[in-house]
């Protein structure tokens, strides 16, 4: 998923033909938010023309390559990506927080995981900065 998932690619346009499209969600002259239905509960934003972040959410069944999805355990998340630094949730108090990956800033596609507070996943995001960080959608 760090690349891509299905047809769709970290920093690529929507592909010609694919399933991917707005669907009532999110969109602004710059900034969109698609959706497929070949995809439960998994969003992309676009900017610029091309794909800046995938989200894996709450009804998603998709799955890292170390089997770290929706519902695993913040001990699971630190078994595998044991680097990511620990930031404060913007709207859930502690023990909610972001893990994100190390290289996030490189501009590279990176990892960022929200922890509810219940210690488990709630949204994985694979994307670039400072799309990777954004909070509520296209902001």
């Amino acid at each position: 998923m760090l690349e891509g998932l299905g047809d769709l690619r970290i920093g690529q346009p929507i592909p010609a033909g694919s399933a991917w499209a707005e669907r009532g969600a999110q969109a602004s002259d710059t900034c969109r938010t698609i959706s497929s239905p070949d995809f439960r509960g998994i969003y992309a934003i676009v900017e610029g023309g091309k794909v800046r972040r995938i989200t894996a959410g709450g009804r998603s069944t998709a799955r890292l390559a170390e089997n770290i999805g929706v519902g695993s355990t913040e001990k699971e998340v630190r078994g595998w990506f044991a680097g990511f630094r620990a930031e404060p949730h913007e709207y859930q108090a502690a023990p909610a927080k972001y893990l994100t990956a190390p290289n996030a800033e490189s501009g590279d596609p990176a990892l960022r995981f929200e922890i509810g507070d219940d210690g488990k996943v709630t949204l994985i995001h694979v994307g670039t900065m400072p799309v990777l960080g954004y909070v509520e959608g296209c902001a």
